[in-house]
């Protein structure tokens, strides 16, 4: 499949482009701590893999991912960066506006970073909408993978579990050690769950502290919410082309 990032691509092959399509994919993630196990960019790189093959099969461009987000509580080990929401929101804004002023109508947001990034994406695509009359789209696979997640026989949404874990095995397998995985299964709360699938009531999330993320570790030895360990290949396979095959339906309506 022929590369269709925008980055790789002349501002003559741009102009070109413009020319028969204004489609154009935007992959968000973070750079956090993912375990003792997986990279800090994994909510990029799941982000970017499906952007990759949607836009090769679709021949739409896309953009340079956005490798930071919204990650105060994982502060509390090595390597994490966190972005405060309200300058990510400016951030996409101006991403969006740069290309709408060389004539991209059609946004597909791709997010990699769970609901933590959903609420600020959310802000800047309403805004882009009213101001730039264009069409912005939020793509995001825990809520795009709803109808697969039972069949593959995975847990609730968490962090470092076996869902975006299986993704990556699939993947960027060298990017991950999964002998060194801990799990640390979630616990049942009265009238509230991270997972907004799970038919209990639910409050509305709020991102953890520091110090809830530090009790985990000590107790666990690991940041993990989930249980990395039932990860694979095989299931993360099935999750991928499961969401690139959603994906280019998107980017097909949005054609039409």
């Amino acid at each position: 499949m022929s590369s269709m990032w925008l980055q790789e691509k002349s501002s003559q092959d741009v102009g070109d482009y413009l020319k028969s399509d204004d489609r154009i994919i935007i992959p968000v993630g973070s750079t956090e701590q993912h375990g003792s196990f997986a990279p800090l960019g994994t909510d990029t790189y799941v982000a970017a893999t499906l952007a990759e093959e949607a836009s090769a099969r679709a021949g739409v461009l896309t953009s340079p991912p956005l490798w930071f987000g919204w990650s105060p509580h994982h502060l509390v080990r090595p390597g994490t960066i966190s972005i405060r929401a309200e300058v990510l929101i400016e951030v996409l804004s101006d991403v969006i506006k740069s290309l709408a002023d060389h004539g991209f109508r059609k946004f597909v947001i791709i997010n990699g970073h769970r609901i933590v990034n959903i609420s600020w994406m959310q802000i800047a695509a309403e805004r882009a909408q009213r101001e730039l009359k264009v069409k912005v789209v939020i793509f995001d696979p825990a809520y795009m993978s709803k109808e697969i997640v039972k069949e593959l026989g995975f847990g609730p949404i968490g962090h470092a579990e076996e869902i975006e874990i299986s993704h990556m095995l699939y993947r960027y397998p060298d990017l991950v050690d999964i002998k060194k995985a801990r799990d640390n299964p979630h616990k049942a709360r009265h009238l509230y769950h991270l997972d907004p699938h799970d038919p209990r009531d639910t409050l509305c999330y709020i991102p953890a502290t520091r110090e809830d993320l530090n009790e985990i570790y000590k107790k666990t030895g690991d940041t993990v919410g989930g249980t990395p360990t039932e990860s694979s290949a095989e299931k993360g396979k099935k999750y991928h082309d499961h969401l690139v095959g959603r994906l280019v339906e998107v980017l097909d309506q949005l054609k039409e």
